[in-house]
C-alpha cells in the first residue's frame, strides 16, 4: 500500500514538475509565424496564380483580445479552384490533397486525419498544428466557389 501511495505521490509530482518547466510560446512568435504563412501563401506558385482568387479576408496584423491580458492573431483567406468536367469527388480529393500538400510540406503542419470524410461530396475539413507555436490551421475544402477557406489563428497568449 506504501508503495503505490509513494508511486502515486510520484508521478503527481512529476507531472507538476514537468507542467512548470514546459513554456508557452510568446504572442511575437506565434505572430511571426503565421505571418510567414500568409507570406508562403502569397508566393506559393500554385495561389500566386491569378485564376485562383486568393483573398485574405483576415491578416494576422491586429492583436485580437480573447482573455485578461492575452491575445490572439487570425488568418483567413479563401481560393478557388474552379471545377472543370470532372465528378465532385474527384475534384473534392484533388483539391483535398493540394490543400494537404501545403500545409505540411510546405507550411510545416502536422495534419490530423479524418478518413470518415474521404468521400463525402459535402465538403470535407483539414485540420492542422504548429504545437511548439500554438498555431491551429481549419480548411473547409469546398464542392462551390471558393473551393478552399482556411482559417489559421494562434493560441490565447500573453504579449
Amino acid at each position: 500500500m506504501r508503495v503505490a501511495r509513494s508511486l502515486a505521490i510520484g508521478l503527481t509530482l512529476a507531472i507538476a514538475a514537468s507542467g512548470c518547466t514546459t513554456s508557452e510560446p510568446s504572442l511575437k512568435e506565434a505572430t511571426a509565424e503565421l505571418q510567414k504563412d500568409t507570406q508562403r501563401l502569397e508566393t506559393d506558385g500554385l495561389f500566386k496564380n491569378p485564376l485562383m482568387k486568393l483573398r485574405f479576408i483576415q491578416r494576422p496584423d491586429k492583436d485580437i483580445p480573447c482573455a485578461k491580458d492575452r491575445f490572439r492573431r487570425v488568418l483567413r483567406a479563401t481560393a478557388d479552384d474552379e471545377r472543370s468536367e470532372e465528378p465532385v469527388s474527384a475534384h473534392l480529393e484533388r483539391a483535398e490533397t493540394v490543400m494537404e500538400n501545403t500545409l505540411a510540406q510546405k507550411f510545416g503542419y502536422k495534419l490530423d486525419f479524418d478518413f470518415s470524410q474521404s468521400d463525402a461530396e459535402d465538403g470535407r475539413f483539414i485540420y492542422g498544428t504548429k504545437n511548439d507555436l500554438g498555431i491551429k490551421v481549419t480548411v473547409y475544402v469546398s464542392p462551390e466557389a471558393p473551393t478552399w477557406r482556411l482559417h489559421a489563428m494562434t493560441a490565447c497568449l500573453p504579449r
